[in-house]
């Protein structure tokens, strides 16, 4: 049965911008400051390291009944029984990772544009990560997403939506009237001295603004 997500806060890893020693650690922290989803992307490592890396995070995801997100890697995805995939623009298609996954697992699709978002949509993606919205030195490559463009993806598509590129503090509250479903981040938790604290901060600002 596919899991119902709360996307809210979600996390995507990086161990070369972490604050800890550990992934683990990192992950576990920013659990308990409330974030919603964690999503593993680690490009550079071999099979075998993201394999044992993907058999940690998901003790710990399922410690607390958090839904664990393989980044591109259908077959460590499956091999762990993880939540689910997310795939890009110049991953596998989705129409093929849907194939490969089943029903019963959560596609994510990353989009920069409506084009791209309605292909995802009629591959049978289950939410859409959109961006990047702000240049990042997680992901130099990324095309930008325009607010014009973000606002027609969410008016026609009725996925989830989290927003990602340069999300922190100072930016989330820009999209909160558009309608969203989450803030996926990276370094903006991840980076922090206190990682919980960042997850809080950002959890509070963004279902402040969601209530009033």
């Amino acid at each position: 049965m596919k899991p119902n997500i709360d996307y809210t806060l979600y996390l995507v890893t990086d161990r070369e911008v972490m604050s800890t020693g550990k992934l683990e650690n990192a992950v576990e922290q920013a659990i308990l400051g409330g974030c919603t989803v964690i999503q593993l992307r680690e490009k550079n490592c071999s099979s075998l390291e993201f394999f044992k890396m993907a058999i940690k995070i998901k003790d710990i995801t399922d410690r607390y009944q958090i839904p664990l997100i393989i980044n591109d890697r259908i077959d460590i995805a499956l091999a762990v029984d993880a939540a689910g995939v997310h795939i890009g623009q110049s991953d596998i298609p989705a129409r093929i990772a849907r194939k490969l996954i089943g029903d019963n697992k959560i596609l994510g699709v990353s989009v920069s544009n409506f084009e791209e978002a309605i292909k995802a949509y009629k591959d049978d993606a289950d939410y859409l990560g959109v961006g990047a919205m702000f240049t990042t030195d997680t992901k130099t490559d990324a095309k930008l997403t325009s607010m014009d463009e973000l606002t027609q993806i969410r008016k026609s598509i009725p996925l989830p939506i989290v927003i990602i590129g340069g999300i922190n503090k100072e930016t989330a509250v820009k999209f909160i009237d558009i309608g969203i479903d989450g803030l996926a981040v990276v370094s903006a938790i991840i980076s922090q001295p206190d990682i919980q604290k960042a997850a809080i901060k950002l959890k509070q600002i963004f279902k402040k603004h969601l209530i009033s």
